[in-house]
């Protein structure tokens, strides 16, 4: 054979092994609505601390002094800086966001605070980019109605829970269309990759709800997960 047509022969086993890879990993679409992604609700964090939200979030995720947190979709930091103070100088906070210029800001807003327990990362849309087994509690703020890929953003980030971790979810009691998700659908979706509802409650001031996750099966096979219908 000559070394032409062994080259040829290893980019077509090449491709084909591409080929397959890309349909072991093909991720079910979402059967319902995807918010647009928009910047923070409120005005100011004044306003954002007059409300108390972030303090109750915490306290109902049971966040001590020493754990490890992620705060996924981070954007200007609110959540962060917030949960640096809780877990304090021996804990850790790792903030990702999916957008370059929203990560660089951030990560100067954390140097010119001193959070010398806070880490930026940039992650992907359909993948937060976590080191496995690393976090106690991850944070997904008033963000996951925005996920475009929500079961393959899911597949991914359950690895990076630690095996006693949570993943914390706010967001909103209305359509996904109007910038929120129904407390059934987030649940019924993250059943679909083995987590199990923790506990549920509504904040106080609004729409708003807390709701908490724990890995209890296996991770499924992508082509396994059977996508919820709205």
């Amino acid at each position: 054979m000559s070394s032409k047509a062994l080259r040829a022969l290893l980019l077509a086993g090449a491709l084909a092994s591409c080929r397959q890879a890309r349909q072991e990993q093909a991720f079910p679409d979402a059967l319902r609505d995807v918010s647009s992604i928009v910047g923070d609700s409120f005005s100011t964090e004044d306003a954002r601390d007059r409300l108390g939200e972030a303090e109750q979030v915490m306290r109902l995720a049971g966040v001590e002094p020493g754990m490890r947190v992620a705060d996924i979709g981070a954007g200007k930091g609110y959540y962060t800086v917030r949960l640096a103070r809780a877990v304090g100088a021996g804990g850790r906070v790792l903030a990702e966001d999916i957008f370059e210029e929203t990560r660089d800001a951030l990560a100067e807003r954390v140097q010119r605070e001193r959070l010398d327990n806070v880490a930026v990362r940039l992650g992907k849309p359909d993948d937060p980019m976590l080191p496995a087994r690393s976090f106690d509690r991850i944070f997904l703020v008033h963000m996951y109605h925005e996920v475009q890929s929500p079961y393959a953003f899911l597949w991914h980030l359950r690895d990076g829970l630690k095996p006693s971790g949570q993943v914390v979810v706010v967001d909103s009691n209305r359509p996904t269309k109007r910038h929120g998700i129904p407390p059934d659908m987030l649940a019924c979706e993250f059943a679909a990759l083995g987590m199990e509802r923790v506990q549920q409650t509504m904040l106080a001031g609004g729409d708003a709800y807390f709701a908490s996750f724990r890995v209890i099966a296996p991770r499924p096979e992508p082509s396994a997960i059977r996508p919820c219908k709205s």
